[in-house]
């Protein structure tokens, strides 16, 4: 299922399964590390995501279906499905390097993974967005997701994030 479109500016995206490989999954390793390290001055707590290793992302693969975006054959944005009881798929680790941010790369991605949670048989996406980030929650909102339920990570007496839902049964 690799599937490519244009993104901002003309670039072509290509969308497509994780390999798994140890080459593919160093990059995918840094690309989460790199995106998710340009949040941490905003949230609270700092995001787990910046302390993924070659070990977890192989463990995320082998229990979730992972997507990694290319342009010009470099990995530029990733993914993961999994689907969850009642037949939700969740997404997570929505990563996209900085300097292909704005570019499609992200929307390329969304629309990949509601292509594969279709097939998986889902009847809704989730996903997760932290409440300091505001334009990833309007990015999300763009694409048809709903805001819902307010959650607080462990140890916070305060809502922390928030679940985001799109119906696609």
């Amino acid at each position: 299922m690799a599937k490519t479109g244009q993104g901002g500016g003309g670039v072509a995206v290509t969308v497509r399964p994780m390999r798994g490989d140890a080459v593919e999954i160093a990059a995918v390793v840094a690309l989460i590390r790199g995106a998710f390290a340009d949040y941490i001055d905003r949230l609270d707590p700092p995001p787990s995501a910046v302390r993924e290793t070659a070990e977890s992302v192989a463990a995320l693969l082998d229990r979730e279906h992972g997507l990694v975006a290319e342009v010009g054959g470099a990995a530029v944005g990733c993914l993961f499905l999994q689907r969850r009881d009642g037949g939700d798929i969740y997404i997570g680790r929505v990563a996209v390097a900085r300097a292909h941010r704005r570019g499609g790369v992200g929307r390329a991605l969304m629309a990949a993974a509601e292509a594969e949670a279709r097939r998986l048989g889902g009847g809704r996406l989730t996903l997760g967005v932290r409440l300091a980030l505001d334009g990833n929650r309007r990015f999300f909102a763009s694409l048809g997701f709903a805001e819902g339920a307010l959650h607080a990570h462990p140890g916070y007496d305060r809502p922390t994030w928030l679940e985001m839902t799109k119906a696609i049964g």
